[in-house]
């Protein structure tokens, strides 16, 4: 099949059209694909459930909010700062121990903190040096790129870039993604029995009420969801089926339509144009892919 056509329409008028490429695997096989179910790209903070499996095996109790945290790319709303906090105590750290870059001032506000206060507790709890743990000579991170090599059911390590945040980022291919996320969500990997619960539990916490991913998970109860920058979304189900997509452009506004669209969620499928005044002036709606 075709990638799937994300029309934006303004007063009745295709305005301009995102290509979306998505993937379904059941197991280990590709069952459906729109688009390049092969197509390789980086996880961007769609790997975050995963990096955060660590964090759930090296501590035998931790609250939901904990692990939701370090999977989350949050927006700064105060609970999600005061999760970071206290995840951060875990380790007896400050946010002057983080190694993400600061917003408005406050590296607590850059929406990988959470992630980041995750990686300085596994470091504390395995004895591992804190400086530098999101670089990819820290054990911390050729830790995680076996741990996400494995999740993928690929052979060697992925190739790997710097995020946006300052950590290791991952390449894979949409099919390697969704088969991650299909075992995530089938909780067939270590650690997946904390993850997934909080995020489930938490999905605002993981990201906000507006943001793909959140809805996803609201809409689909017991499904887990994260979405990565430059238009990723991996969604993962607890029968062993992950769905991945990628848009072509790297934009995220067609992920909500597209997601909706290949996930039978009605609420997703078409999204409100706005203009300054709160007045709806167009829709961005997803279209047969063909």
């Amino acid at each position: 099949m075709d990638p799937i056509t994300v029309a934006v329409e303004r007063g009745g008028v295709l305005e301009s059209a995102h290509r979306v490429h998505a993937v379904r695997v059941d197991g280990a096989e590709v069952t459906q694909a729109w688009g390049d179910a092969g197509l390789v790209t980086f996880m961007r903070s769609a790997a975050k459930p995963l990096q955060a499996l660590l964090l759930a095996r090296v501590y035998e109790t931790l609250a939901d909010e904990e692990l939701a945290i370090a999977a989350a790319s949050h927006e700064a709303a105060p609970e999600q700062l005061e999760a970071v906090k206290t995840l951060l105590a875990r380790s007896w750290s400050s946010e002057d121990d983080l190694e993400c870059g600061p917003v408005d001032g406050s590296r607590l506000r850059h929406n990988c903190s959470g992630k980041h206060a995750g990686m300085l507790a596994v470091c504390a709890a395995r004895g591992w040096p804190r400086e530098g743990y999101r670089l990819a000579g820290h054990p911390l991170q050729a830790e995680i790129a076996d741990l996400v090599a494995d999740a993928a059911g690929v052979e060697t390590a992925p190739p790997t870039a710097v995020d946006g945040c300052g950590v290791v980022t991952f390449a894979l291919s949409l099919a390697g993604m969704a088969r991650a996320f299909g075992r995530l969500g089938a909780r067939q990997l270590e650690g997946a029995d904390g993850v997934v619960p909080a995020m489930v539990a938490l999905p605002e916490l993981v990201e906000g009420p507006s943001r793909t991913a959140t809805r996803v998970m609201k809409e689909l109860p017991g499904a887990v969801a994260k979405g990565g920058a430059e238009g990723v979304l991996c969604v993962g189900f607890g029968d062993g089926v992950g769905f991945a997509l990628k848009s072509e452009d790297g934009s995220s506004r067609p992920l909500g339509p597209a997601a909706g669209a290949i996930l039978n969620i009605a609420g997703l499928v078409e999204s409100p144009v706005e203009n300054s005044r709160g007045e709806v002036v167009g829709r961005v709606v997803a279209r047969d892919s063909g």
